[in-house]
């Protein structure tokens, strides 16, 4: 079901588990901050799964960092998504906004990330966790381990994120480099603190996993309840990989997450 969620006109698709809902996921798919819709896998697979499972999804789209669109109005898009969910629990099949989840994948656990530390510091209601894909949530890419090096060794040159592509990436959605240091864009560089409980699915041979293993750690140091986990044989953007292991591997793991906090 279609939902206007934004002002800006930007979509997002309800997708309601049947009879009654065990949890409601708000979810934020990636593409670099400029590319990825509500039809890719990694948005409508993902959530056909999760409702199939009894978690009712809203499904997210925002605006794209192309023709001069920059931070904040792709935060703003998601930011309206989620207070829409909070206003409408009973579309999800729930009679609290306490059983609310906010998620993402890639640019889109940038974004989720990044607006969670928004709602902590006065946006809205924060979610009763966090899931993150893949993602990344620092400005730079942060050092890359000689164990991970090796598994990157021989994937295709196209799903090697070098620091300097990351940082153009990132430059393009922040529009200054003024907005680097800024939490409510990439959540890695402010204060973790008071957090919900955060669940991250790294893929295996991905230089962001830099990145996911980076911000776990920093969310143990700040005392927030963290779950890291690396998916094996997984390159970046599994999820949007119906029909691979790695990608139902994944989504079982986020259903079990969603389902242990029920």
């Amino acid at each position: 079901m279609a939902v206007p969620v934004s002002e800006a006109g930007v979509p997002g698709r309800l997708y309601r588990a049947p009879g009654v809902a065990s949890a409601g996921f708000v979810w934020v798919h990636g593409g670099a901050f400029i590319a990825g819709d509500l039809n890719m896998p990694e948005a409508h697979w993902v959530s056909l799964h999760l409702a199939s499972q009894g978690i009712s999804v809203l499904s997210l789209d925002y605006r794209k960092a192309l023709h001069g669109m920059t931070y904040p109005e792709p935060s703003n898009d998601v930011l309206a998504g989620w207070l829409w969910a909070l206003e409408n629990v009973s579309e999800f099949g729930l009679e609290t906004a306490e059983d609310l989840h906010l998620g993402g994948a890639s640019a889109g656990a940038a974004l989720t990330a990044a607006l969670t530390g928004r709602l902590r510091d006065g946006a809205g209601k924060m979610p009763a966790s966090l899931v993150l894909a893949y993602p990344l949530v620092h400005a730079k890419l942060p050092p890359i381990s000689e164990e991970l090096m090796a598994k990157i060794e021989g994937i295709p040159a196209e799903l090697v994120f070098t620091p300097e592509f990351v940082r153009e990436v990132n430059l393009n959605f922040a529009g200054s480099e003024d907005n680097f240091g800024d939490p409510h864009a990439f959540a890695g560089v402010g204060s973790l603190v008071g957090f919900p409980p955060v669940y991250i699915i790294n893929s295996e041979a991905d230089t962001l996993r830099a990145s996911g293993e980076l911000f776990a750690a920093q969310l143990e140091a700040a005392g927030v309840p963290v779950r890291v986990e690396i998916e094996p044989g997984s390159t970046h953007g599994h999820l949007d990989h119906p029909h691979s292991a790695p990608g139902r591997n994944s989504v079982h793991r986020m259903v079990r997450w969603l389902r242990e906090r029920y």
